[in-house]
Order: C-alpha cells, then structure tokens, then sequence
C-alpha cells in the first residue's frame, strides 16, 4: 500500500526538522569567548579576585586537612560516628562494595538515632551503589535522590552530571575532593586495582559554602529548600587559613571552575603544579600554560598512564597535544603505579585547590563540580612535597622521544582527540 503524501506536507516537515536541528546546534555552541585573564599578577588582590571571579566569598578562620587514599573513609566514618543533627552526601561514582555497604550502614544507624540523613547519588554513576545498601539507607529513614536519573522526561540532561564529591556533617564539618564510593579508593594507592586520591577535610566558616553546593541540587531533585541550625549553623573559627568554595551548574559559559583554572594558571610566577587524571586543556588553557613558561614559570604536569588509568581513550586524547606542550616547555610527567586520581592545583607554594574538576571541556562546561580553594603556605607546601614523591612513579615525557611514538599511537591519539569534549 503505497501513501500520497502532498508535497507541501513534505517541505514543511523538512523545515520543521532543520529548525529543530539549528535550535539544539544553537543551544550546544553557547558563545564561548577567549579567556585572557590580566592583572593576576598583583598578590594584594588575588585572594579577593579569585573569590570574586569565581562567584565565590573569601572566608577566613578554618582548619583544613589533607587525607589520602583509603585514610579518607576513616576519618569520615568517624565524623560520621559523632553527628549530631544532619549529614548531606553527594557523589558521582558509586559501586557496590565493602565501601557502600559500611557506608549504608553508618548512615542508617544515624537515621535511626534521629539524625537527618540526605544523600545525592548521580542518576548514572551511582546506579551501583547496591540494592541491598540503597534498602538499608531508606528503612532506616535515609532521604535518598538521583540526581538526572534516567528517564525519558529527563532525556535532555542525561549529559548533564554531577560530579561533585562532598560530605557535609552538623554543618560544621566538611569533605571535598575526588574520593569515589568504590573499593578502589581503599588501601594506599600502590597497585593498579587501588587509586591514587586526596581529599580536605575543613572544619570552620567555609563549611557553610560546601553545604550550600550541596544544597544546590538537593533542592533541585528533592524538592526540599532544606534550612534550620543542623545544616547552617553559625561557625567559630576553627583555624587560620582562609578559603572559598567554587561550584558550578552548567548555566553559562565559562564556568567558575573553568575560571578558576585559568586563574590559577595566569597567577602563577614561579611554579604551577597541576595533578589531574584526565588532562585535556582546550587552545586557550595551552597558550596560557605557555604564556606562563614564557614568564619563567616552571610548569609541571602529573596525569596517570595509559596503562594504568581507567580510561585509555581519555589519555590517548590528551596525547594529541603533548607534542605542543613539551615545544613550549610544559613538564609533563605520566604516573606509572596506579590510576592518579586526584584533582590537585598548586600555585607558587602559596595556594592550591582541591576538589572533584577534571582539567577538560565536560568537567568546565557540562558535569556539576566542587574545588576548595585555600591560601595558606603550609598546605600549599604539602601538597608540593606529595606531589615530589609522586614523582618517583613517574615518567618524563621528553619532546624527540614523543615525536618518535609509533604511528598507530598517533592515530589513537587523533580518534581519540574527536571526541574530546564528551569524554
């Protein structure tokens, strides 16, 4: 049976067709501009602007701690073992495993003792967390949410994750950083089954700007505009470094936290030390690596091997422009023991920035994400020193041996490089 349909019908389906198309082309492009970040030279003001630059408020008074590899669920269940009123989680990755299964555990207990318990699991990274553990949570009282679950009505945003990693206690006790809900992120981080990672735990006034990240999506997904004592009390100093958060929703673009890492690349007068396992710096973050090498600055970079990180493609696609990066005098050091899973900045020994970012176009423009930045010496410094003896599992690119690289290795890294904004 064959059907007449009149060609006027035809033509306008067509048409109707291109406008929808142009309509979501429009909406994918965004106008991106090409970011020259000035005057971040001048350290009278660069606390203060990088707080203002990135939407965010400087707050002084609060004591930060590094905590790395498995440490990190150690000191958080015990936070956990001693909150009082409410406890908030978000995270993108979650597996089954003995970490959700503790954690489920801990968190129920605290439910039932009458502690508010809110948990933001991604809609697809936190798809594993267990069914068994996810029943525990929400007998015992737990609020648990998907953040972009999958479903039809969310087709649009499925791109759209958060990738955040915090941990909000009483509203006094905070966790930012890359730690997953996985079994990986156990032990020390000395073999290709257990990763690299570090993590803050902050105690003071800044935790009010991690519970308000938190709260940015909770009330999105929930429905709950979530107030009271318990989750934003009034915080007495707890030390004396200073600090903000920068979080981020992909409304506009640029992002804060792609600010931020253009910032922090711009600041920089001496030394920049960047440790992120997915590397992939769009043209204006290259040239403005190299306008840094050019000012004197020594530029280090640490990302994980191929043979060891989660994702090959992900580092086969950074690939493509080391060539590039080694010709403008850029370090760049590949971690061999296992997958270097931390989102590390270092600015002159002086300040740094940790949290959940990876250093590409998805984590600037399309994930949800989180960085604690800190101006403080003694915490910079560590994070130099960690960084030093991370450096005795790495390798040295060198500019003629990486030109010299099979060519099938070059055609991988340009496959791969195509579809760099979605990896």
């Amino acid at each position: 049976m064959s059907v007449n349909v009149p060609l006027w019908v035809a033509g306008l389906t067509v048409l109707l067709i291109a406008v929808l198309l142009l309509v979501l082309w429009s909406l994918k492009r965004r106008r991106r501009p090409h970011l020259r970040i000035t005057h971040m030279q001048d350290e009278g003001v660069l606390m203060q602007s990088m707080a203002g630059l990135t939407l965010g408020s400087m707050a002084t008074g609060n004591a930060v701690r590094l905590l790395q590899n498995g440490r990190f669920f150690d000191e958080l269940h015990a936070d956990i073992a001693r909150a009082r009123a409410t406890i908030s989680l978000e995270t993108f990755l979650a597996k089954e495993g003995e970490v959700t299964r503790r954690l489920a555990a801990a968190l129920a207990q605290k439910a039932r003792a009458g502690v508010g318990v809110r948990v933001m699991l991604d809609g697809m990274g936190g798809r594993k967390f267990g069914r068994e553990p996810l029943r525990l949570m929400r007998e015992a009282g737990c609020t648990v949410r998907q953040f972009h679950p999958i479903r039809l009505s969310n087709l649009g945003r499925l791109n759209n994750r958060t990738h955040r990693k915090i941990v909000v206690i009483d509203g006094r006790i905070g966790y930012v950083g890359g730690h997953c809900l996985a079994d990986n992120w156990l032990g020390d981080g000395g073999d290709r089954e257990h990763f690299r990672d570090i993590s803050a735990r902050v105690e003071g006034p800044v935790v009010a700007q991690l519970q308000s990240a938190f709260t940015d999506n909770w009330i999105t997904e929930a429905g709950e505009v979530a107030v009271g004592e318990g989750l934003f009390p009034v915080i007495e100093p707890a030390g004396d470094t200073a600090a903000h958060v920068v979080y981020v929703s992909p409304a506009g673009n640029p992002s804060t936290i792609e600010l931020l890492h253009y910032g922090a690349i711009e600041a920089a007068r001496r030394r920049l030390l960047i440790q992120n396992p997915y590397f992939l710096p769009d043209g204006d973050a290259r040239d403005a690596l190299a306008r840094a090498v050019g000012r004197g600055v020594e530029v280090r970079i640490m990302i994980p091997a191929a043979t060891v990180t989660d994702s090959p493609i992900v580092q086969h696609a950074s690939h493509h422009h080391y060539g590039s990066l080694l010709k403008d005098g850029v370090r760049i050091f590949e971690y061999q023991r296992s997958l270097l899973h931390q989102k590390v900045l270092v600015i002159d020994g002086q300040w740094a920035a940790v949290g959940s970012s990876n250093f590409d176009d998805r984590s600037f423009e399309i994930n949800d994400e989180v960085a604690l930045v800190v101006y403080d010496e003694a915490l910079a410094g560590e994070l130099e020193t960690i960084f030093r003896e991370d450096l005795e599992d790495c390798i040295e690119q060198r500019l003629d041996e990486w030109q010299r690289r099979p060519a099938l290795h070059k055609l991988q890294d340009g496959v791969a490089f195509l579809f760099k904004e979605q990896l």
